[in-house]
């Protein structure tokens, strides 16, 4: 499904990721561990077309995909949701909605389904995307990026800041997601939440992908889990 060959690729001069090689396949949960700094934000604005790659290969379906811009990358089935979510403030739940809606010409249907998967937004489709709680706005970045109907979504740590019952309909919908095949890439801060959902994990560090386990196998190895969490 998606896989990243040896990618490398950073901010100007600095070098951030340093031939990164990981895959994500159809209906599984892979989540990035690491700590601040590692390289996991990175890693999606590569995959989404924000950041260009220096050396390496993305490819999705059998196609090389790391070469175009973002918005081409939204055309090939990648869905993508930024740390911070960054919606449009000034627009309404409809009108983000939309936006997503236009990246591969999406019909009324797919509204249809992301506003089922997410009724309280249906309920706030007036409503400015700045002026929701940060809930919603997850929940509308989230139901955004699947207007787009993805093949592969990427969740820079969705659940950030959120209460708990916020939490689990997000996890729910994510769950939900890979029973469906979509290819989920995930980051996230919290270990916990990652053993309960994620299908395998792997672990970041200094732009290095380390160590690569199944989710089932990593719970009680605290030993690796500190070796690249640990303070």
């Amino acid at each position: 499904m998606l896989e990243l060959k040896g990618i490398s690729t950073g901010y100007g001069q600095a070098q951030v990721l340093r031939e990164v090689s990981l895959d994500v396949q159809a209906g599984e949960i892979h989540c990035l561990l690491g700590r601040n700094g590692a390289g996991k934000t990175t890693t999606m604005k590569a995959i989404a077309g924000v950041l260009p790659l220096w050396s390496g290969e993305i490819v999705l379906d059998g196609e090389g995909i790391g070469a175009l811009p973002a918005h081409k990358v939204g055309r090939t089935g990648v869905g993508y949701i930024p740390q911070g979510r960054r919606l449009f403030g000034e627009l309404t739940v409809a009108q983000n909605l939309e936006i997503g809606l236009m990246t591969r010409r999406s019909g009324p249907a797919v509204r249809e389904r992301v506003l089922d998967l997410f009724p309280r937004l249906r309920e706030r489709l007036t409503q400015r995307a700045q002026t929701l709680s940060g809930g919603e706005q997850q929940m509308l970045a989230t139901a955004r990026a699947l207007c787009v109907e993805p093949k592969v979504l990427l969740l820079d740590e969705p659940t950030e800041g959120l209460q708990p019952s916020m939490i689990d309909a997000i996890r729910e919908v994510i769950v939900r997601l890979r029973s469906e095949g979509v290819a989920i890439l995930l980051v996230e801060q919290r270990v916990d939440a990652v053993l309960n959902v994620a299908d395998r994990v792997t672990f970041l560090e200094n732009g290095h992908a380390r160590e690569t386990w199944a989710a089932e196998d990593l719970r009680g190895q605290h030993v690796v889990i500190d070796r690249y969490l640990g303070v």
